[in-house]
C-alpha cells in the first residue's frame, strides 16, 4: 500500500516503514516558525542524524499477545477481566476499543500504558517496537476520562504552565511558548484561549474544550503514543465528532506519525468512520479485530447484518450486550431470533476460526519480529529549579482565584477575631484576667487553627492534578511540595496578620512589638503546620469529606491533649501524656504564647490584704508550663531546626515519603501479585511508562 504523504520533504522511506491508509482530515492548521521547523525535512549537521530523521525512525508499533488480567478480591476470589486478547497498533493509524460497559476496554487501555492498579495481575507478551521495554517519559501520553484541570487558569495559562514544566531546559522560554501555542491552534481552542476552564465559583469552557485542554497538555511533548480513554464521556454527540476529528487528525497531520489507542462508548457513524482499526470486546474477549470498515461485514457473515439507516457502532453493541439478556434478531428479515448470551458465543468461535483472526496472529508475529529500533531516547523534563518556580507561580496564581481557598477564611477570621476582640476587651491586669488571657490565647491558638481545614476541598483538588501530572511524569514530588509550600506563605501571613492583630491590641495583651511579633510567628506555625497536616491526610484518605473527618479527630485529639483542658501534670501518662501531649503541636504553641503573654506581668492577687502575683508564678502554678527553658525554644520546636527537625518540616517531609512510598510500593504489589499468576503463561510487569525519577 502507498503511504499518503502530505509533504514531500519527509523521508517517503521512513513514513512507509508501516502500512497505514491515513485519513483526509481537511483540517488547516497555522504553524509557527517553531513547529513549521518539523516539516522541512531532514536535514544532516555535521554528518549527525537530524531531529526529524529521529522522529521517523522513532515511529512507536505495539503488539499484545494472549494477555490475561485478573482482579483480586479477597471475598470472591480472583475474576478475569481479560482473557487472552491479541492484536495490534501502527503508526499513523487511530485505534478503538470498543464494547459494552464492564467488557474490559479501559483495563485493556490501562494495560497496555501499564497503568493496572495493585489488586489486579497481568500475563501475556506486550512488545514495543518489537521489544519488551518501558515507555520513557516524552515517547507516551495517557489521557484520562476524567478532565482534572485547575478551573482557575486560563486556556492560555493552564497549557503554557504545563510546557515550561514538560519541556527540557534545552528550549528556550520563546519555544515553549510556541509549542504551547501551536498545540492550542492545533486542537481548535484559539477562540478560548483566554477563557478560564471554570468551576463552581465561575462558568467557563464547555466539556468537549476541557477534554481538549486535557488533550493539549498530553500532546506538548510531542509523543508517539497516546492512549485516550472515553474521550467523548459526556460529550453531545457534536462535541464527540469534533473532538474526535482531532484525535484522529493527530496521528496523521504532521511528520511524526503517532500510534492513537483509544477507548470509546458508542460513537456516532460519524465517528465511527474516523477509526483505522476496531478492537471490539465483550466479556472481556475479543469479538472482532481487523479493520473498522469491515466489522458490519464480519457480523453479518455471521447472521447479524446491520439494518439500513442505522449506526453500525450501535448495531455491534446492541448485539453483543448482554446486560439486559433481549433475543437478537437474526438475518435481513428478523424472523427468527436468538439469545445474546448464543449470539456472542457464535462470534467470538466465528473470529476465532476466521481468517481475519490468522491475519491478526501472522501480523502480530511479524511486527513482534520487525528489526526496529528500541525506544533509548528520553527526553528530558524541565529542571527541577525550573519546576519549582513554575509551580510556586501556578500554584499561587490558583490560591488567589480560588476564593474558597483562603479569602473565605479571611473573612471568616476577621469576624471571629472581632468577636474575639470585643468578648474579651480591655483585660487588664486584675486577678480574674489570668483566666480570661489564658482563655483568650488558648482559643485562637487551637479553634481558629482548627478551621485551617476549611482549605481542605481546594487542597484535595490541587491534589487531584498533582496525582495525574506525576502519573503522567510532568514534574516529581520535592518539586510539588516546595511549590504548594512557597506559594501559600504570603497567604498565610495575610490570614494570620490581619486577624491576629485585631484580637491582640483591642483586648490588650502584652505590649511590645517583640511580643506582638512573636505572638503572630506562633500563630502562623500553627496555621501552616494544620495546613501540614492535613496535606498528610490528603495523601492517605481518598476524598474530602473522609479527610475533613480525619483531620478533625486528630486535631481534636491534640487539643485535648495540649496542656489546656486538663493541666499537664494531671494528663494520664501512658498514651496519652507519654507521648501524645508532646507530639501535639498545640502544647508547644501554649506554652509559647502563654510565656510570651505571663513573663514580664504582675496580677493583683485575690488574698486578704492584696498583693500582686508575677506571671512567672503564674506559668508555674496555674497553667504549670515548663519554665526551664525560653519561649524561642517553643518557637524553634515548631518551625525550625533545634536538636531536632521542627515540626513544619517534619510534617511535610512526612507529606512527600507517603506519596514516594506509595508510588515506589505500586510495582511491588504488582510484581507480588504477579507472582501466583498461572504458570501457563508468560508473565510481564509493567511499571508506569511516564516516571520521571523522583527529586
Amino acid at each position: 500500500m502507498a503511504c499518503n504523504i502530505h509533504d514531500e520533504s519527509v523521508s517517503s522511506a521512513a513514513t512507509c516503514a508501516y502500512e497505514t491508509k491515513p485519513q483526509q482530515s481537511g483540517i488547516d492548521i497555522e504553524a509557527t516558525t517553531l513547529e513549521m521547523e518539523a516539516f522541512r525535512g531532514p536535514r544532516k549537521m555535521n554528518g549527525s542524524v537530524s531531529v526529524t530523521q529521529k522522529d521517523e525512525i522513532g515511529m512507536i508499533c505495539m503488539t499484545w499477545k494472549d494477555v490475561w488480567v485478573t482482579a483480586s478480591n479477597r471475598k470472591n476470589g480472583s475474576k478475569s477481566i481479560l482473557q487472552g486478547l491479541t492484536g495490534y497498533a501502527k503508526p499513523g493509524q487511530l485505534l478503538a476499543i470498543m464494547g459494552p460497559s464492564g467488557c474490559g476496554k479501559s483495563t485493556l487501555l490501562d494495560t497496555l500504558a501499564g497503568r493496572l492498579g495493585s489488586n489486579t495481575r497481568q500475563t501475556g507478551e506486550i512488545l514495543i517496537n518489537g521489544h519488551k521495554q518501558a515507555l520513557s517519559y516524552g515517547t507516551s501520553a495517557y489521557v484520562t476520562q476524567d478532565d482534572t484541570l485547575l478551573t482557575t487558569l486560563t486556556v492560555r495559562e493552564a497549557v503554557h504552565y504545563s510546557a515550561q514544566l514538560q519541556l527540557p531546559d534545552t528550549m528556550s522560554k520563546e519555544e515553549k511558548k510556541e509549542r504551547a501555542d501551536f498545540t492550542i491552534r492545533e486542537m481548535g481552542l484559539q477562540d478560548a484561549i483566554n477563557t478560564r476552564i471554570g468551576g463552581w465559583g465561575c462558568k467557563g469552557i464547555s466539556g468537549g474544550q476541557e477534554r481538549r485542554v486535557s488533550i493539549c497538555i498530553e500532546i506538548l511533548t510531542r509523543p508517539k503514543l497516546l492512549f485516550l480513554d472515553e474521550p467523548t464521556s459526556g460529550l453531545d454527540s457534536a462535541a464527540s465528532y469534533y473532538v474526535m476529528r482531532r484525535i484522529a487528525t493527530l496521528a496523521q497531520n504532521d511528520h511524526i506519525q503517532r500510534t492513537v489507542i483509544v477507548s470509546i462508548h458508542q460513537p456516532s457513524s460519524e465517528v465511527f468512520q474516523l477509526f483505522n482499526s476496531l478492537c471490539l470486546l465483550s466479556l472481556g474477549k475479543t469479538v472482532y479485530f481487523g479493520p473498522a470498515s469491515a466489522a458490519t461485514e464480519f457480523f453479518a457473515s455471521n447472521g447479524f447484518p446491520c439494518p439500513p439507516l442505522m449506526n453500525p457502532s450501535d448495531h455491534l453493541l446492541k448485539t453483543i450486550n448482554k446486560d439486559f439478556d433481549q433475543d437478537i434478531e437474526v438475518g435481513l428479515a428478523g424472523t427468527k431470533s436468538m439469545p445474546t448470551e448464543e449470539v456472542i458465543h457464535i462470534l467470538l468461535n466465528s473470529y476465532k476460526s476466521s481468517e481475519r483472526n490468522q491475519e491478526v496472529q501472522n501480523e502480530v508475529a511479524v511486527l513482534s519480529k520487525k528489526d526496529t529500533s528500541s525506544l533509548d531516547m528520553k527526553r528530558g523534563n524541565a529542571g527541577f529549579l525550573n519546576q519549582c518556580l513554575v509551580l510556586t507561580k501556578r500554584s499561587f496564581i490558583n490560591m488567589y482565584r480560588d476564593l474558597g481557598y483562603y479569602w473565605l477564611r479571611l473573612v471568616i477570621y476577621i469576624a471571629l477575631a472581632i468577636t474575639l476582640a470585643t468578648v474579651f476587651y480591655d483585660l487588664g491586669t486584675s486577678y480574674d484576667s489570668i483566666k480570661d488571657r489564658g482563655s483568650l490565647v488558648a482559643f485562637i491558638n487551637g479553634f481558629i487553627t482548627f478551621m485551617t481545614i476549611g482549605g481542605f476541598p481546594s487542597f484535595v483538588e490541587v491534589m487531584k492534578v498533582y496525582q495525574r501530572e506525576r502519573q503522567n511524569g510532568h514534574y516529581g514530588v520535592t518539586a510539588f511540595v516546595i511549590g504548594n509550600t512557597l506559594s501559600s506563605i504570603p497567604y498565610l501571613l495575610l490570614v494570620t496578620f490581619i486577624p491576629g492583630a485585631i484580637s491582640y491590641y483591642l483586648p490588650g495583651l502584652q505590649k511590645g512589638c517583640e511580643h506582638f511579633l512573636y505572638f503572630i510567628c506562633v500563630l502562623f506555625s500553627s496555621l501552616m503546620l494544620v495546613e501540614s497536616l492535613m496535606m498528610i491526610v490528603a495523601s492517605v484518605v481518598p476524598n474530602y469529606l473522609m479527610g475533613i473527618i480525619t483531620g478533625s479527630g486528630i486535631q481534636g485529639i491534640m487539643l485535648l491533649l495540649c496542656g489546656f483542658f486538663k493541666l499537664p501534670n494531671h494528663i494520664p501518662k501512658p498514651v496519652w501524656k507519654y507521648p501524645l501531649h508532646y507530639v501535639a503541636f498545640h502544647t508547644y504553641a501554649n506554652q509559647g504564647m502563654f510565656k510570651n503573654e505571663y513573663e514580664g506581668l504582675r496580677f493583683a492577687s485575690n488574698e486578704v490584704g492584696g498583693g500582686y502575683i508575677s506571671g512567672e508564678e503564674v506559668l508555674r502554678n496555674t497553667w504549670q508550663v515548663d519554665t526551664s527553658y525560653s519561649k524561642w525554644v517553643d518557637l524553634a520546636i515548631l518551625i525550625a531546626l533545634l536538636k531536632n527537625v521542627g515540626m513544619i518540616v517534619v510534617y511535610r517531609v512526612l507529606f512527600l515519603v507517603i506519596i514516594k512510598i506509595k508510588e515506589k510500593m505500586k510495582p511491588v504489589v504488582v510484581s507480588l501479585s504477579c507472582m501466583s499468576a498461572s504458570p501457563k503463561r508468560t508473565i510481564q510487569v509493567l511499571e508506569n511508562p511516564n516516571a520521571t525519577p523522583l527529586h
